[in-house]
């Protein structure tokens, strides 16, 4: 497909996408819908739609060709047709460091403001350094995988042999480029879990002892309790969620991890579980709260389109309604783990500090574990204890 071409594929699909649904989704329906694009030419519709959202709000004044051209150059370490086509003497330095080649942005483009690629910096969480969180919007994510234990050699060799890129972060977790085909490395799904990075490494905050009773009250698709079986696997379990196909996934997950003998339950924490759960106690709760998301963009750049500073509000108050039907049933002395993928403020120390003030809990640790220094998601963890 020739240069002039892609863009005016590009034009077309994002004139035609709906900012309400995921991006990954409509490109998947609209690749169906046009099987006459080769997989090559799909490969390079998505790149240029998705680094076009990464440029964020940076220069919107100029012409979307423009525009598109700098995210090439900013997004982007190898030549490649569109940017040789439209911009040929910065496709021959498209191998310089972010730096450098924001400094040549701005020469041509003064205007060029590196903040604008977030718009949402007035609600950051502390201890975010805004450069580095600023450029790591250029940068696609890595795609983690959790290996089971004793499976790490096995993996890497898979993963040698069909001559995929990789890095082994720690000792069970590797480091691959986005969108390798793992269900074509590796046929045995049962000894590993696609799982973030900074997802990972929440566990260190569970602490679980044996035959303790644990309640993953946001569930989604099991990846905490994944880990807290991994850290402590005799100890009983609830996983509950207000989603019946997203615990259908929890389900088939577990079955091929091979855990049994957990509780599954639909629930609406914003309203009262008095009735099931009058009897219940648990030694620790993970609390992996609903909340913006706003820490993995990296991945899902197209949010920030869609995203208004009116529904942080909206996610913490939410986080509130199900903290109140959940931290009651703590012991006294056991551990709240409370949970966001967000970088926002107000969902997390703000919410930590709320959380102690409302309901008689203190804080042990907590953090901000920074993915965007890690070609990671970011996402905030704080281990609170029920006084007694």
């Amino acid at each position: 497909m020739k240069a002039i071409h892609q863009l005016s594929t590009f034009q077309n699909i994002l004139a035609q996408y709906n900012l309400d649904q995921p991006l990954h989704r409509f490109l998947a329906l609209h690749y169906r819908q046009n099987k006459q694009m080769g997989s090559k030419d799909r490969r390079i519709a998505s790149r240029l739609i998705y680094n076009h959202f990464r440029l964020g709000n940076i220069l919107k004044q100029e012409t979307q060709e423009n525009r598109l051209v700098i995210a090439e150059f900013l997004c982007n370490e190898q030549p490649n047709s569109f940017l040789n086509h439209f911009k040929c003497e910065w496709d021959e330095l498209v191998h310089l460091s972010i730096e450098e080649k924001l400094k040549l942005v701005k020469q041509q483009y003064p205007n060029f403001l590196l903040a604008d690629v977030f718009p949402f910096a007035n609600y950051l969480s502390e201890g975010i350094e805004t450069p580095t969180f600023f450029k790591s919007h250029f940068i696609q994510p890595d795609l983690f995988i959790r290996v089971k234990r004793g499976q790490e050699k096995r993996i890497a060799k898979l993963l040698s042999e069909a001559e995929t890129r990789f890095t082994q972060v720690n000792e069970q977790t590797f480091a691959l480029p986005n969108g390798t085909k793992l269900d074509q490395i590796i046929l045995d799904k049962s000894i590993y879990e696609v799982q973030d990075l900074s997802s990972q490494k929440v566990g260190k905050f569970f602490k679980p002892q044996k035959w303790d009773k644990w309640w993953d009250c946001c569930a989604a698709s099991g990846g905490k309790s994944l880990l807290l079986y991994d850290e402590q696997p005799d100890i009983k379990l609830l996983v509950s969620d207000n989603r019946e196909s997203i615990l259908d996934n929890l389900q088939e997950r577990f079955a091929l991890a091979g855990i049994r003998g957990y509780q599954r339950k639909l629930f609406d924490l914003t309203e009262s579980q008095d009735l099931f759960l009058h009897d219940y106690e648990f030694d620790g709760i993970i609390l992996d709260a609903p909340c913006s998301g706003s820490g993995t963009w990296g991945r899902t750049p197209e949010m920030m389109s869609q995203f208004t500073t009116h529904k942080i509000k909206f996610y913490s108050d939410l986080q509130r309604k199900i903290a109140i039907n959940v931290v009651k049933y703590l012991k006294a002395g056991k551990p709240l783990i409370y949970i966001t993928c967000s970088v926002f403020k107000e969902e997390n120390e703000d919410q930590a500090q709320w959380l102690c003030k409302n309901f008689n809990l203190e804080v042990e640790e907590q953090t901000l574990i920074k993915g965007y220094q890690a070609k990671a998601d970011t996402m905030f963890v704080a281990r609170l204890i029920k006084r007694s």
